[in-house]
């Protein structure tokens, strides 16, 4: 078998799990699972989350599928239905969809489901991609809470900019000024905003990133904050060549040796999910000691700097992200996110869980 596997811990994620509770300063938690939960397979996550007051998706499949897993927490839907017959099927499920445009509001009160849903009504407080606008707040609020078809109201906006410099006050003052005189629930805290907005946590928060141990801030370690890695991605050295100085390496010959160099070809390539445009110096460990890559990332291999690991050959072990190397520092050479990485991991490597032996394969679900 080819030696690239992606190995996740579950372990890790309840710990990151038990970080932002305490973070979070008593709000409830709406964990995120979208995108096969980062990529690290939804079933997997509503194991490890197991203990969050909900879980945050972004389509009615994979809310059916947690209902299918025997998840009864709340499942708080991104985006909401995006046809008026998707209301029926938040009702059947108990799904709580976010009520973000008028027709929205329409639907529901043209096609009311058999039962009554709790919605939660974003605002576009500066972000401007979804969302009322808060000159519409009054309005917006005075309707949905005289619909028979909404059972409950709760409040939310999204922060454009928590993980940076500029921070939140320009937008969180505005929907607060006007949330709060309503007495309804409200959520505006993304994992940035988590850790960093000790008392404006709010009745929910919705943390994403930090869940799988990454960090959502570039300056700033996941390790600082307690965090541990939930996906290891690893393969190992399955050839060595030697490259002379002046001597080229790989596609388009695009890395040229600036010495004489041993050079160790990895089991892992951009259909794997690596990043094609990761740049030589990328850092990667061998054999548990850190190296750099070199050249281009090819679609099954990539090649490492071998010259300082002597001890380093065929069958040496290769951590390309995870235990001993932050996913975040990786993305950062890459020009990239951790997000970005964690999502693209290509349904052809298996997955195996820490301490378990059996591989998933392919399953966008993640079922096990």
């Amino acid at each position: 078998m080819r030696p690239l596997k992606a190995v996740i811990s579950i372990d890790a994620m309840a710990h990151n799990l038990r970080v932002a509770r305490e973070a979070a300063l008593g709000a409830k938690l709406f964990a995120v699972v979208k995108a096969n939960a980062y990529g690290h397979g939804l079933s997997r996550a509503a194991r490890g989350l197991a203990a969050a007051d909900g879980f945050a998706v972004l389509t009615l499949e994979e809310a059916a599928n947690l209902r299918l897993m025997g998840v009864k927490a709340p499942v708080l839907l991104l985006e909401g239905p995006f046809h008026a017959d998707e209301l029926a099927i938040c009702a059947e499920l108990d799904v709580w969809p976010v009520i973000h445009q008028a027709r929205q509001l329409d639907w529901l009160a043209r096609h009311a489901p058999r039962r009554p849903l709790q919605v939660f009504l974003k605002f576009d407080s500066g972000m401007h991609r979804l969302g009322f606008p808060l000159s519409a707040f009054g309005a917006t609020v005075e309707r949905a809470l005289a619909m028979e078809a909404i059972a409950g109201v709760s409040l939310m906006t999204h922060f454009a900019q928590a993980d940076e410099e500029a921070g939140w006050g320009w937008q969180s003052e505005p929907f607060l000024a006007l949330a709060g005189p309503t007495g309804l629930p409200w959520s505006v805290a993304n994992s940035a905003a988590i850790l960093r907005m000790a008392g404006l946590q709010g009745d929910w928060a919705r943390p994403g990133i930090m869940l799988y141990g990454a960090s959502p801030f570039v300056d700033r370690p996941a390790a600082r904050f307690g965090l541990r890695p939930a996906m290891t991605l690893q393969s190992e050295i399955i050839a060595v060549q030697r490259v002379r100085r002046g001597e080229g390496l790989g596609y388009g010959l695009a890395f040229r040796a600036e010495r004489d160099l041993r050079v160790g070809i990895v089991a892992c390539g951009y259909a794997d999910g690596y990043p094609r445009h990761a740049p030589t110096g990328t850092p990667v460990q061998v054999g548990g000691a850190l190296t750099r890559t070199l050249g281009r990332v090819s679609m099954d291999m990539l090649c490492v700097d071998l010259e300082t690991l002597p001890a380093a050959g065929v069958g040496t072990p290769v951590v390309l992200w995870g235990e001993g190397l932050p996913v975040d520092d990786v993305a950062r050479a890459a020009g990239t996110i951790s997000y970005e990485l964690l999502c693209a991991l290509a349904p052809r490597v298996p997955v195996h869980e820490a301490d378990a032996e059996s591989a998933i394969y392919g399953d966008p679900a993640g079922r096990v």
